[in-house]
């Protein structure tokens, strides 16, 4: 479905329900630590505006079709099945999967999908990274950062790792509310304002610094909000990890890298526009990557989808950044690729 202005228009980072994912999620326990978190999505989840564009696809297609977007990668609500016990998570990570499936397979033209996993289980997540990247034909993975405060550069979830490098799943490494919860507690501080962003920038630069990327050198990982951050501080980081090393690596147990941190932000690290409609920031993260690692993203239902068009359409880009960010980069990470609707 080509874009009225004869550019196609890929949307990366929007979220859904299923009513039924709803109905079973909404009853179980919540692991010790996430009940705060948990607290607002279940009260997000059941507003009848915000549910009403979770689970409804067709009133989804008929919005993309007024803005002129011509798909979208769907992904599940955050956290996802992060905050349940392993033996709940794991098979409701299917049950979701199957459904986001037989989406992606009624309108493939319209609609790719990011599988969610439980990686409490690595090895059950090492096999739903299989799975979805196989007989389902979905296009990623999203992890919601932190589950019950460990991050994946823990030797725990190689499994997981060596999955979806194995299987070229990029991973969509999502904010969720920080783990270290404590400081972020006032002010509106654990969720989108800060603590987001906050979280998955530390997770990302955990990925980076241990060493992780030197052992899964083929990984692609996707950031939303413009790099979290990231792009802004790349010479900083560059220049103070060199310094710590040669200073006092071995009082801090700093792994010996084979690249810089920016290196590897630049080799294994796509980015999206989600949520950040700011054409200052977006000039930045261009000098930073390039447009071939920027992907246009609206973050539906919690951002303004008319908004993020605009700033799409209007920011002063190249004809050819404006190609990449808005579909080219998108098809060559997802392998999603133009199809009849």
């Amino acid at each position: 479905m080509p874009n009225r202005d004869g550019t196609r228009v890929i949307a990366v980072e929007e979220h859904i329900a299923t009513e039924a994912f709803l109905r079973i999620a909404h009853g179980l326990d919540v692991v010790p630590g996430d009940e705060t978190e948990m607290g607002l999505m279940r009260t997000v989840e059941n507003s009848p505006d915000l549910r009403t564009r979770l689970v409804d696809l067709d009133a989804r297609l008929r919005e993309m079709d007024a803005l002129g977007q011509d798909m979208a990668v769907l992904s599940l609500n955050p956290p996802g099945v992060q905050p349940y016990p392993a033996a709940d998570a794991v098979p409701l990570a299917r049950e979701f999967n199957d459904a986001l499936a037989a989406i992606v397979r009624r309108r493939p033209g319209r609609f790719g999908g990011l599988a969610t996993v439980a990686p409490q289980d690595p090895v059950a997540a090492a096999a739903e990274v299989e799975r979805a990247m196989g007989p389902l034909g979905l296009h990623g993975i999203m992890i919601n950062s932190h589950t019950g405060g460990r991050y994946l550069d823990e030797p725990e979830f190689a499994p997981l790792l060596a999955a979806a490098e194995a299987n070229r799943a990029p991973i969509y490494l999502h904010p969720r509310a920080p783990s270290m919860l404590a400081a972020y507690r006032e002010y509106g501080m654990p969720f989108a304002m800060w603590g987001y962003q906050a979280e998955a920038g530390l997770h990302a630069m955990r990925l980076i610094l241990s060493g992780t990327l030197d052992r899964y050198p083929g990984l692609t990982i996707v950031l939303g909000h413009l790099g979290e951050g990231i792009p802004y501080w790349l010479r900083r980081i560059d220049n103070r990890h060199a310094f710590t090393a040669r200073t006092g690596g071995a009082a801090m147990s700093m792994p010996r890298l084979a690249l810089t941190p920016s290196e590897y932000f630049r080799r294994n690290f796509v980015i999206t526009t989600s949520g950040i409609d700011d054409p200052d920031v977006l000039e930045l993260a261009l000098r930073a990557v390039g447009a071939d690692a920027i992907m246009f993203a609206i973050d539906a239902p919690y951002e303004d989808p008319v908004a993020a068009m605009a700033f799409l359409r209007e920011t002063p880009l190249t004809d050819d950044q404006r190609a990449a960010i808005s579909h080219r980069t998108a098809e060559r990470v997802f392998t999603v690729a133009e199809a009849d609707v």
